[in-house]
């Protein structure tokens, strides 16, 4: 494994030290055992799923945190770097004030329970599609330089961008595991986003990506089964 795989292995677990600073800072105490939950079922997901992809597509690790990635479109440079400040800083922010500081809302633990769902669902799809797709990096490019190709197998098969889907539905448990009703408003702008991504996205490879136009009639779904639209 290259340096910048390493780094990719690393870099999670950075992000994750920075969410928990900024939710319990935001929250003026560490006595939030639904948070100290959710933390550490994150952590160990992230191992997993680094040994996961380290097992099955160790090439995508090197990949993924290239600096000079030629072709990425600039306007999703853009949206990604958003998201991931929305989810790194203004979502721990947010949730941190709520059930730790100012108790704006609180949501029972069933909720916690029963959201768990939501977030093995997105994490098994974000991993099930970056085994299966080599071609899984940050921003949206053609990688002629690799051999671009259109991806059918795992969940290709039944949407187009099942990356997204995880995202949203992990990002969606958020709020009902920790609690926090008012952190739904930071987590609907990274699901805003994510679906301008996944139709800008969309068009680019219908347009440059060989294959991908014959796909898209296959299967019909960008993100949603059973939503025209989506």
């Amino acid at each position: 494994m290259r340096r910048s795989g390493i780094i990719t292995i690393l870099l999670p677990c950075l992000m994750l030290t920075i969410q928990i600073i900024v939710f319990f800072v935001s929250a003026g105490h560490i006595s939030i055992p639904k948070a100290w939950a959710f933390f550490g079922v994150t952590f160990v997901y992230l191992i997993v799923s680094n040994i996961i992809l380290y097992r099955f597509n160790p090439e995508l690790l090197n990949q993924r945190l290239k600096r000079r990635r030629e072709g990425s479109k600039s306007w999703d440079e853009v949206l990604m770097r958003v998201n991931n400040l929305v989810v790194l800083l203004v979502v721990p922010a947010i949730a941190g004030l709520d059930i730790g500081r100012f108790h704006w809302s609180s949501l029972s633990i069933h909720y916690a329970t029963a959201s768990f769902m939501l977030y093995f669902s997105g994490s098994v799809l974000i991993n099930w599609a970056m085994i299966v797709n080599p071609y899984f990096e940050p921003t949206v490019r053609i990688q002629k330089n690799r051999g671009h190709q259109v991806i059918t197998t795992g969940p290709y098969k039944f949407v187009r961008h099942p990356g997204y889907l995880g995202g949203i539905l992990w990002t969606l448990s958020i709020p009902l595991i920790i609690g926090s009703l008012f952190t739904f408003i930071p987590v609907a702008i990274y699901v805003l986003l994510t679906i301008i991504r996944t139709f800008l996205e969309d068009r680019t490879l219908n347009k440059e990506l060989n294959g991908y136009s014959e796909y898209a009639k296959r299967v019909k779904y960008k993100l949603f089964p059973r939503s025209g639209r989506s």
